[in-house]
């Protein structure tokens, strides 16, 4: 077993997610991205899983709700805390 591979943390993947849904790709650069995703998910707390199908089926969806709330009030802080700093530097 490779922990690395087989462990992670599943708010990456709903960062993820919401960074494709929002079309970042499109708005920023991909340092900016890189930059914004670990400032991100420095904010969120871990849930660490090893198969995603288990969330999927053990998950309340009131508690992916709040996960996703999480996400995007994290992601709205860490791009006006990103688009501040840049400003700065």
């Amino acid at each position: 077993m490779n922990i690395s591979d087989d462990i992670h943390n599943y708010y990456e993947k709903l960062v993820i997610e919401y960074f494709a849904l929002s079309k970042f790709d499109e708005k920023y650069d991909d340092d900016f991205i890189a930059d914004l995703f670990c400032v991100v998910l420095n904010q969120l707390p871990t849930r660490y899983i090893r198969h995603e199908v288990d969330m999927a089926f053990y998950l309340p969806a009131s508690e992916r709700f709040e996960m996703e709330s999480k996400v995007k009030k994290a992601v709205s802080k860490a791009v006006e805390f990103m688009k501040s700093h840049r400003a700065t530097s």
